[in-house]
Parts: C-alpha cells; sequence; structure tokens
C-alpha cells in the first residue's frame, strides 16, 4: 500500500514539473527554432549519445533544421549546424553571438576571471591585451618562431635517443608545445627530464580528457548534483588547484625579479598593467584576472596543438604514401640541414594542405566552446532568448558535405587546387570563428607547421603492426576529439 502511494506521488510530482515546464516553454520559446520535445528535467539528454553527442545533434538537424532548439537538463539550447548557420551567426552577426557560457567545469577552474569565459569590458580589455602582447613578443629579439625552432632541435634530439624503439609520442609532444606557450608566458622552458613538469602535463591531460568524458559533460549541466557525489570528478577538482598553485608561484617569482622596464614575457607585461591601471577602478587589471588568463593560456595552448601533432603522426602511419610526398616536398625546398620557418610555407602546398587536412579531420573540439546570448537576438527570423546557451556545431562544418568534396575521408585535396597550389575553405573553422575566435591561433598555426615539417625532415614514420593497426577514431568524442595513443618508431632519415 505504501509502495502504491509512493508511486502515485511520484507520477504527480512527475505530472506537475511537467506541467510547469511546458508553461514556461509555451511563454518563452514562442519564437524559439523548432526543436524535439524535451522531457521535465533531463530536456533532450536522453536521446544524446554520451559518446559522441555531436553525432545527435547531426541527426536532428535533419528534422528540425539548421538551427533548433535543444535543452540539456534544465539549460535552453540553440544549436547551429552546418557552415551556413553558423558563418552567419559568429561572422555576420558577430556582436549578438559574441558571449561567452561561464562552463561550471571552468568557471570552478578559474572562478569566473581570466580571458576564456569572460565577458562584456573584462573580455574587451583582456583579448585587446592578449593578442596585443603576443603579438609584441612573436616579433620580439627572440620571437615566436625563433623559440618554436629551438624547441624543435630538443625534440628531435629526444626522439633520436630512442634508437629506433617503439615510444608513446605523448608526453614527449607535451612537453615540446608546452614549452613554447612556457617561453611566451612564463620566460623560460623546461627541461623534458623535470618530474614536476610531468606532472603538470600529466594533470593537464587528465583535465582534458575529464571534460571530454561523459562525466565531464554531466558536470558541466548539473554542476551541483556532480560537486555533491562522490567520483573522479574531486580528484580532478585537486588536480585544478595543483597548477593553479604552480602559476600563483610563476606570478610571485616574476614580481620579486620584474624590471618594468624590460618586461621578459606575458606576465612581466601584465604586471606592468596592473601597476600602470592600480587608480583605474573599472580596469580588469587585477591579480585573480592574472592568475585565470595565465591558466586559460598555459592549458588551451598545450593540448590541443600537442594533440594534432600526436594526431598527424598518426595520419603519416596511416598513409605512408603522404608520408613520403611530404618529405620529398620538404627536402625540395628547405633539405635536410636548416630548420623550417614560416615563409617556407609559401612554396610547399601539398604540406600545407596536409596539416590542415589533419586539423579538418581530427576536428578536435566539435561543439567549440559555447557561446552565450547577452540579450534577445533576431536570428533567421527567430527570436533567441537572452540567456540561451549557443552551440556553433564546428564538428557539422568541418564535416559539411557542401563544402568538402569528400568530408569522412581524409583527403588533402580538399586544400589544393587543380595545379597542386594551396587554396582555402571558408568552411576551416578549427579555431571558431568571428570574435570568440581563438587568441592563440597564429601560435598554433606556427608551431603546427614547424614542428611537423621538422620532425618529417629527420624521420620517417611507422609502427610495428604497420598502417592497418593504426585507428584515427578518437578515444573519447564528446566535448574534445581526443586522439588514440599509438607506440610509434621514429627511423633517422
Amino acid at each position: 500500500m505504501e509502495c502504491t502511494a509512493a508511486v502515485l506521488l511520484l507520477g504527480l510530482l512527475w505530472a506537475l514539473l511537467w506541467l510547469l515546464y511546458d508553461k514556461k516553454s509555451k511563454t518563452t520559446t514562442s519564437r524559439l527554432p523548432p526543436g524535439p520535445p524535451a522531457l521535465p528535467l533531463l530536456g533532450n539528454l536522453p536521446q544524446l549519445d554520451r559518446h559522441a553527442p555531436f553525432k545527435s545533434f547531426l541527426k536532428m538537424s535533419q528534422t528540425y533544421g539548421a538551427v533548433m532548439t535543444v535543452h540539456l537538463g534544465w539549460q535552453r539550447t540553440v544549436v547551429l549546424v552546418g557552415y551556413e548557420a553558423v558563418k552567419e551567426a559568429l561572422v555576420d552577426q558577430a556582436d549578438d553571438f559574441a558571449g561567452r557560457m561561464q562552463m561550471p567545469f571552468l568557471y570552478k577552474a578559474t572562478g569566473g576571471y581570466g580571458l576564456g569565459i569572460s565577458n562584456g569590458e573584462r573580455w574587451r580589455q583582456l583579448r585587446r591585451f592578449t593578442l596585443t602582447t603576443l603579438r609584441d613578443f612573436g616579433m620580439g629579439r627572440k620571437g615566436m618562431e625563433e623559440w618554436i625552432q629551438e624547441e624543435s632541435q630538443h625534440m628531435r634530439a629526444r626522439m633520436d635517443s630512442y634508437k629506433k624503439a617503439p615510444f608513446d609520442p605523448t608526453f614527449l609532444l607535451g612537453c615540446s608545445v608546452s614549452n613554447v606557450v612556457c617561453c611566451l608566458v612564463f620566460g623560460q622552458r623546461f627541461n623534458y627530464e623535470d618530474t614536476d613538469f610531468h606532472q603538470l602535463l600529466a594533470i593537464i591531460k587528465e583535465l582534458v580528457m575529464f571534460v571530454a568524458s561523459p562525466l565531464g559533460q554531466m558536470h558541466n549541466i548539473f554542476p551541483g548534483l556532480i560537486e555533491r557525489l562522490p567520483g573522479h570528478q574531486h580528484k580532478v577538482f585537486a588536480h585544478m588547484e595543483t597548477v593553479r598553485s604552480f602559476i600563483k608561484k610563476k606570478i610571485q617569482q616574476h614580481a620579486d625579479t620584474l624590471d618594468s622596464s624590460s618586461p621578459r614575457d606575458y606576465i612581466d607585461c601584465f604586471l606592468n598593467r596592473i601597476q600602470q591601471e592600480k587608480d583605474n577602478a573599472s580596469s580588469e587589471f587585477f591579480y585573480d584576472n592574472l592568475v585565470s588568463t595565465v591558466m586559460n593560456l598555459f592549458m588551451a595552448g598545450t593540448e590541443t596543438s600537442s594533440s594534432t601533432i600526436r594526431y598527424a603522426l598518426s595520419v603519416f602511419i596511416k598513409h605512408p604514401d603522404i608520408q613520403e610526398k611530404m618529405q620529398q616536398e620538404i627536402d625540395d625546398v628547405i633539405g635536410r640541414e636548416r630548420c623550417p620557418n614560416m615563409e617556407d610555407r609559401k612554396s610547399m602546398p601539398f604540406t600545407d594542405a596536409v596539416i590542415h587536412e589533419v586539423q579538418r579531420f581530427l576536428d578536435i573540439v566539435p561543439f567549440s566552446l559555447p557561446h552565450y546570448t547577452l540579450h534577445d537576438v533576431s536570428f533567421r527570423g527567430y527570436t533567441i532568448p537572452k540567456d540561451t546557451i549557443i552551440i556553433p556545431l564546428l564538428h557539422s562544418v568541418l564535416k559539411d558535405e557542401k563544402q568538402w568534396a569528400e568530408p569522412w575521408s581524409f583527403n588533402p585535396q580538399h586544400f589544393l587546387d587543380h595545379n597542386g597550389d594551396f587554396k582555402k575553405n571558408p568552411a576551416f573553422m578549427p579555431f571558431s570563428a568571428g570574435k570568440r575566435a581563438c587568441v592563440g591561433e597564429s601560435l598554433a598555426r606556427t608551431e603546427l607547421f614547424i614542428f611537423i615539417t621538422s620532425l618529417l625532415q629527420h624521420f620517417s614514420f611507422s609502427c610495428v603492426g604497420g598502417p592497418d593497426s593504426v585507428n584515427l577514431t578518437p578515444e573519447f568524442s564528446s566535448f574534445a576529439n581526443v586522439p588514440r595513443q599509438h607506440q610509434l618508431i621514429a627511423t633517422p632519415r
């Protein structure tokens, strides 16, 4: 009897929630884009593939169109599918879609400070300063390109030390890419044997894998619930504090040795700006913003580029003919003695095309970082209310069948014309587009070209199981596509 009463009570509660939800939907979504019916509390979550939710959005768009409304739990979300819709929103209506959702995981990591998930005047001040500062150091006496060239030599030397024995390149590539970011941000590189550095790289990789996992996505949707439950997430949260402590220690070391007339790196420039604007009440240059922006740059600049290079090596093993053709072009243009530089790229269309295709095919951030409407927005005849999450589905742009001849195959011809010259494609958006495009895009492009070209200049890559043993399908496919780890062999040329 008590059991029956409990079931009836639960049923009545469910019905009440549905009525409240339905009433709220009708009053606030009369001009929203169409979308699938949603359940109370859960929204459309039961309809999503938890391992690859972007595939579920693609399938839904076949019914509801390129602009559709879904509910992730209670969160009203508009998903933009395909190049035309994403470009129209992020580029043509850039001001309307420049807001950034404060993702709970990133908010927990940064306290809402820093560049990554800020909006309004904070975002404008920090973005302008960051772009200018990174550009200035890129053109300095020891600029971005020279740092990358120097680091590529350290990377090649370590790879050569394996003497053609199989090895996992994950940490080596992570060290190399992270050292470039460390030079720009901290003014120093770390030895590959540094155990503290290794620990930080392991933490960053674990944080990215957590965000890409179903548990990480549930935390972004139901943060209060997930943070109260026992589980792996608490270890991840503790790791975030380890990274913050490392950054705070570096900032203190910079403050203790600062010469305001000769800034060494990004932190010095920020500390100078804090001093210059200490009497400006509206300034966004203060300690918490420095800590969190450095954290944004350090973490984002490490994992994405190193994962892309690691994926490229897997592609070369999978497609040895492509590897050989790139090496021939490298030999013809650069030879095997001097370091590659960005000027070489103009004379290397096939290599440039392959690197672009690696980025397109990997599709490392299929959702982009979610945007957010800071006011009511009119778009394609719909009204998207303030406080709506916007997901520009970059996966649907990089795999748009109207923009790419063979979107589901690895094909460098996507970036080559009939004469074999490099050609741009406006649907190439791995760094997103518009006012929220990645601030590190220039750095990442330089890293990918110099590191990849330098590796193929000196090594041929293979694996014990041969090309057929390489799986190019990502290990995780949620917020981020994380490439699988493979043991590879680097044979000196």
